[in-house]
């Protein structure tokens, strides 16, 4: 690999399952594929970014069970220069799993270049890479690089261009030996802002919805903090992130908002934190960092956040005065059996009283929760439902509803049989392939329901307003967002196949 080597990298296309284009077919900014370039660039390397979905948000294909937005593969290898030393593919989720897979396959036939792929650490719809690895090298895949990639990929890419070996070098694997992961990125603060000037941003803007509810024109993804440091079974952030969290300093995360708004005239960011409130001193800090510098800015907790570590009221407070117009929380059951199972701690008096005042500051709330956990029965079902009632009557604006399946990494994988037999990209939240998927479905759209027909009861006019907002594209919250993304998608759909006729 010569000195002046040029790394590929490619945001994969997005998989969205034909049955449900609810739940599945989330846009996710790729905020963790924007850092890792932006630090190899800063070490004076060659780069160019592909994002296959970016730039082509509205092209589909149909195969199968699946509909795969963006670039053919085809038109991806077409932007590729003359000579690529690296291509580096980001394993952003795991729906996306058999495109990731194809797009190796077709490269490897093509261009005889070793194929990195890349783990995303900081998405709870990610998948560890070290369960599955042999399917990526039996695709053509070279090096897989597990865990954080700012520090590795700049090291790889030096190693490779001396002709050294990578032995040394943790969370590799190649055919011939496996590192594991042995340290996270403790100074968060040394890492240079997300690389968004070579992502197409004006076409994620343009698609109208992303993962948080999108409510202005312009708006970006930002991670605060990194990891999470509870152990939920179901998760895979406890293997990918070693269960540790990690905090950038309230200065230097405004930095980084200030100069976005200034140079792109973004007003609006989603934080995808894992888990964003873990310290709560902190986040009253970052609060008085926007309020004193006199930012105004429209911020959004996205990714779901431990509602417990939001401690009082004066925190909520000033996540109001800051600009917060968005939070989500996850209290994934509402029972205390199933939680314990879970290794889930939540405190469902603190959740009432946090929601409680959300709705009357104006904040508004999301709550999420998971169905079929192994061992969970009816009564812990309608406890569920009885927490969600509670929680309706309160104010809350809307609910997140998904089937559990077991991600490679998380510790209840092991715990379902013949998953061999299961494409990846159908280990997602609507898992169709359980045998006990349809009466899970009937649950998750009879709590849909009740939620509706609580909401309408309790705080009839919040509904009134989300009917508005649909049809405005001005989105306050998922719910309001996420039919119309549907509508787009089946309007895009019918276009795709009415083109074959």
């Amino acid at each position: 690999m010569p000195k002046n080597s040029l790394s590929i990298f490619i945001n994969p296309n997005l998989m969205v399952q034909k049955n449900d284009l609810f739940t599945t077919g989330i846009v996710y900014m790729p905020i963790g594929l924007a850092s890792t370039v932006a630090a190899v660039r800063e070490r004076k390397n060659l780069i160019q970014v592909i994002d296959a979905f970016g730039l082509a948000p509205k092209k589909m294909t149909v195969k199968d069970k699946f509909l795969r937005l963006g670039l053919s593969f085809e038109e991806i290898y077409d932007l590729f220069p003359e000579s690529v030393d690296l291509i580096c593919i980001f394993a952003n989720q795991i729906i996306n799993h058999e495109a990731i897979i194809d797009l190796i396959k077709y490269l490897k036939q093509r261009i005889d270049t070793k194929i990195l792929i890349l783990e995303n650490t900081q998405a709870v719809t990610a998948y560890s890479l070290k369960f599955v690895a042999t399917e990526f090298f039996n695709a053509g895949a070279d090096i897989i690089l597990c865990g954080e990639a700012e520090v590795r990929l700049p090291l790889i890419i030096k190693n490779l261009n001396e002709n050294k070996n990578l032995n040394d070098i943790d969370g590799i694997i190649t055919k011939s030996f496996r590192n594991n992961v042995t340290n996270v990125i403790e100074n968060l603060d040394n890492l240079p802002f997300p690389a968004w000037d070579l992502f197409p941003l004006e076409n994620y803007w343009k698609i109208k919805y992303a993962h948080g509810p999108f409510t202005s024109k312009k708006y970006l993804p930002i991670l605060t903090s990194r990891g999470c440091p509870y152990p939920c079974k179901f998760c895979v952030v406890p293997t990918t992130n070693l269960q540790k969290w990690r905090a950038r300093s309230p200065n230097n995360v405004v930095n980084e908002i200030e100069y976005f708004n200034k140079t792109y005239g973004v007003n609006e960011f989603h934080l995808e934190d894992l888990d964003s409130t873990v310290r709560d001193t902190r986040t009253k800090e970052l609060c008085l960092e926007i309020i004193n510098r006199k930012i105004k800015i429209n911020w959004k907790i996205v990714a779901g956040t431990k509602v417990e570590t939001i401690k009082s009221m004066e925190t909520l407070e000033l996540m109001k005065d800051s600009g917060c117009s968005y939070i989500s929380i996850s209290p994934e059951s509402g029972s205390k059996r199933v939680l314990k199972l879970m290794k889930k701690p939540f405190n469902i008096d603190h959740a009432v009283k946090i929601i409680s005042k959300m709705n009357y500051l104006g904040i508004k709330s999301q709550a999420c929760f998971v169905l079929g956990y192994p061992g969970e029965d009816d009564s812990d079902l309608k406890q569920t439902g009885t927490l969600i009632k509670t929680l309706t009557k309160k104010g809350l604006d809307e609910i997140a509803i998904f089937i559990i399946t077991p991600v490679p990494g998380s510790s209840i994988y092991f715990d379902f049989k013949d998953l061999s037999k299961i494409n990846l990209s159908m280990l997602n939240f609507t898992p169709i392939w359980r045998k006990d998927y349809n009466k899970l479905a009937k649950y998750r759209l009879k709590f849909y329901c009740n939620f509706l027909f609580y909401k309408f009861i309790f705080h009839p006019f919040k509904v009134f307003v989300q009917i508005r907002n649909f049809f405005l594209c001005k989105f306050e919250t998922k719910m309001e967002m996420v039919p119309y993304k549907a509508l787009k998608l089946k309007i895009n759909q019918f276009i795709t196949l009415a083109k074959k006729i």
